[in-house]
């Protein structure tokens, strides 16, 4: 590594680390909620066992899908005899940016390493891993054998930069029980922002239940953002060139922000705070008629409800008047290729992450984990359709995922500073849900925190 290379990335690494204490990942569905670190497995790539070639993988897959990946590289270092894949739980998303981050400039970090997807423009800053194009190109790598509104988060530049690796999206989950009681249609979830007041409000008069509980997330803001099909950065989202101010103030946010207050205000829902977890809980005992979550969840929520109610799901709702190239964001993480590894190593690490895409082993994936498959064809593995059989609710976040148009808004903001974007931005949801500040007054000011942070960010990369 050249000295000016390596003065950059301590300088961003110092910048970087000043606000990584906002970096929370308590809301997300996905993580498994384990902060465990991996252990004192050795991290370092080279030459395995009986001369294989090692490549290290660290990933952040708590709980049951720590076992799922374990699998995984298993079957893998089965298939061949050339390769040996050492997968390392290094505890949360970021737990594992910040040990990725401290072995930048060394050579005990991974070869591949799995990052959220709003940690992308922070990775591509770094100028320490090798886009996935590349070996995409020299292969002659089919991409259209994936999911364009999946690979299409991780491509800049028209270069793939990351090869997806657990994807979800929000949907809405509703009691059909309770809908029931209320006179709703239990088969017609509310699509708009003011059909989703309408059903919870006929729920919370029956006395049985509140009608909804979203948790204060950022990821969800988000989300409302690509659904009304608009930006959540400028210059693109980020992606014509490198983004240098927020636009949670505009005219999407405060309508989003509103129609939420209202809901908790004229009583149609109640605010449980920050975690998902809690609204989960809540829908589980019927306390509450609507909740959002991560497709990702869908197994749990079903289970968790079984015997007690039948549960529902829908497209994350928008305004009435929403612009039709509106649509989700995918969510979850990547796999990223470290550039200080040797060519031959990062080979092989490219032979794992094309076995990863193959349709049977996300088949596999897909049905333990509750994830999307990235390939297309895994949706025709019959351990697939069985599933989708035993799972119906399913079906509407694979609808959701493939009517989504792919534009700018709904490819998903890119900015260094996500993760604390993130943090800001629910603290101005908090704000509003408790009478503190207007919805307009709340993202005024988390428009110019968030613009200030990406200013100071994009001064450390130039």
């Amino acid at each position: 590594m050249n000295r000016k290379k390596t003065i950059w990335i301590a300088l961003l690494l110092v910048f970087l680390m000043a606000f990584s204490a906002a970096c929370g990942g308590g809301n997300s569905s996905g993580n498994g909620g384990d902060s465990q670190s991996g252990g004192g497995a050795d991290s370092s790539g080279g030459s395995g066992s009986g001369g294989k070639i090692k490549v290290v993988f660290w990933h952040a897959m708590g709980g049951n899908t720590t076992n799922v990946v374990n699998q995984m590289a298993e079957d893998f270092n089965k298939s061949q005899d050339k390769i040996e894949v050492e997968a390392i739980y290094q505890g949360t998303y970021d737990d594992l940016l910040s040990k990725l981050k401290a072995s930048m400039g060394t050579d005990s970090g991974p070869t591949i390493v799995q990052v959220y997807e709003i940690g992308s423009r922070f990775m591509i800053d770094s100028q320490a891993i090798t886009p996935m194009q590349k070996f995409i190109d020299a292969g002659n790598y089919d991409l259209s054998q994936l999911e364009p509104n999946i690979i299409g988060y991780y491509t800049f530049d028209g270069q793939l930069y990351s090869m997806p690796f657990n994807t979800s999206n929000p949907i809405l989950y509703y009691n059909k029980d309770l809908f029931k009681d209320a006179g709703l249609d239990p088969e017609k979830p509310p699509r708009t922002f003011e059909e989703v007041k309408e059903a919870a409000l006929a729920v919370t008069n029956t006395g049985k239940a509140s009608g909804a509980s979203f948790a204060i997330y950022g990821w969800f803001m988000e989300q409302f953002f690509a659904n009304q099909g608009a930006e959540y950065v400028n210059n693109g989202n980020g992606r014509n060139a490198p983004a240098t101010e927020s636009l949670v103030n505009s005219e999407a946010g405060v309508k989003t922000l509103t129609w939420w207050k209202d809901l908790v205000d004229s009583k149609a829902a109640i605010n449980l705070g920050r975690k998902t977890d809690d609204t989960k809980k809540a829908f589980a005992a019927g306390q509450v008629a609507m909740i959002l979550d991560s497709t990702a969840a869908l197994k749990s929520v079903v289970d968790n409800a079984a015997g007690k109610f039948e549960v529902g799901t829908g497209f994350l709702p928008k305004p009435a008047d929403a612009s039709s190239e509106g649509g989700v964001i995918v969510g979850g993480a990547s796999l990223w290729m470290m550039n200080n590894r040797p060519d031959e190593e990062q080979q092989a690490a490219w032979e794992f992450i094309k076995y990863l895409t193959a349709p049977q082993v996300q088949a596999f994936w897909h049905i333990n984990t509750g994830y999307f498959p990235i390939t297309k064809k895994a949706y025709d593995e019959q351990i697939v359709i069985d599933n989708m059989n035993q799972f119906p609710q399913f079906r509407t976040a694979v609808d959701q995922l493939h009517q989504t148009k792919l534009n700018t808004a709904t490819q998903g903001a890119v900015m260094g500073v996500f993760p604390e974007a993130r943090q800001i931005v629910e603290g101005a949801i908090e704000e509003v849900l408790n009478n503190i500040k207007s919805p307009q007054e709340a993202l005024d000011g988390a428009q110019k925190e968030i613009t200030s942070k990406i200013e100071q960010y994009n001064r450390t990369i130039k």
